[in-house]
């Protein structure tokens, strides 16, 4: 029913990854074919390219729906339909920031401070260009094809490049001026595709997987059994979704409870819950969690 584009490259193998833990596992002959399956009734074709062409097939309708970051979306003013936020990324769930950075001893400390005609080299052209007429900048945008945060001060006097933490621009001897853009990874459809009910369900449905797969990342459902005496004393230390559940046991006064709680905080959580009384106490991987 749906054509499909996912992104290859930097994002490649964490897309794929998400699409395994979604039941959407994708299917390939190796790992540099271009093609691909994946065994649902909804898709009927998918495609693995670069995220920089991904919205601009999206608008075309070459796809109906398509996995890409906002930064690619905005560099491109494609016209496509958001249908949400996917948050990961390469290496975290974090999003990407797309940054206006110039060398550590520029005297510049805001975008206005950069002078005219300032050399500014960047792999969003025309994201840049915008950002820097809307501050009243008149600058010599060039593309750059990477390496981008080498180029100053030799070749360029500012570069906007994309960063999770600063570390590698820090590393290169640059200064964060500003922030130009926030990037999630985005669900895209094309606009005619997503007008059609039935495709538009399908993506819904498509959508309500992978999102359910993010949020069961990190979580563990937890399982175990107090007596009524000691059952308010466990409660205290449940964090739940909402709140754990509670069924009496047949034939005593005894209670089982499950909640969802973060992986990480395990380790403290089962002593402390033993501590205070709780028994037969289960760790459960979780799938997904769709609300």
């Amino acid at each position: 029913m749906l054509s499909l584009v996912l992104p290859k490259g930097s994002l490649e193998r964490a897309t794929l990854q998400l699409f395994d833990d979604a039941d959407l596992g994708v299917q390939r002959s190796s790992e540099v074919e271009y093609r691909a399956t994946i065994d649902d009734p909804r898709v009927a074709d998918v495609r693995i390219l670069r995220p920089q062409e991904i919205p601009r097939y999206v608008a075309e309708g070459r796809f109906d729906l398509g996995i890409t970051g906002r930064d690619w979306v905005e560099e491109t003013a494609a016209a496509v339909v958001s249908l949400g936020e996917l948050q990961y990324s390469k290496a975290s769930n974090r999003p990407v920031r797309v940054v206006l950075a110039v060398a550590a001893d520029s005297p510049a400390r805001t975008v206005s401070d950069l002078p005219a005609g300032v050399r500014v080299h960047t792999e969003y052209p025309e994201l840049t260009s915008r950002y820097l007429a809307e501050h009243g900048v008149d600058a010599d945008v060039s593309l750059s094809y990477g390496a981008t945060e080498a180029k100053v001060p030799d070749i360029a006097d500012a570069v906007v490049e994309i960063t999770e933490t600063g570390r590698a621009l820090r590393a290169a001897g640059l200064r964060i001026l500003d922030t130009v853009l926030v990037s999630y990874t985005e669900l895209i459809a094309n606009p005619a595709a997503h007008a059609d009910p039935a495709r538009r369900k399908a993506m819904e449905q498509l959508l309500t997987l992978l999102r359910g797969a993010l949020e069961a990342r990190g979580q563990v459902l937890l399982k175990l059994n107090v007596e009524n005496a000691a059952l308010a004393g466990v409660l205290e230390l449940l964090p739940a979704l909402k709140a754990p559940t509670v069924a009496k046991l047949a034939g005593g006064e005894a209670y089982a409870l499950e909640a969802v709680v973060a992986k990480s905080e395990i380790n403290v959580l089962i002593p402390a819950l033993k501590d205070r009384g709780a028994t037969g106490i289960i760790e459960l991987p979780i799938s997904k969690i769709v609300h």
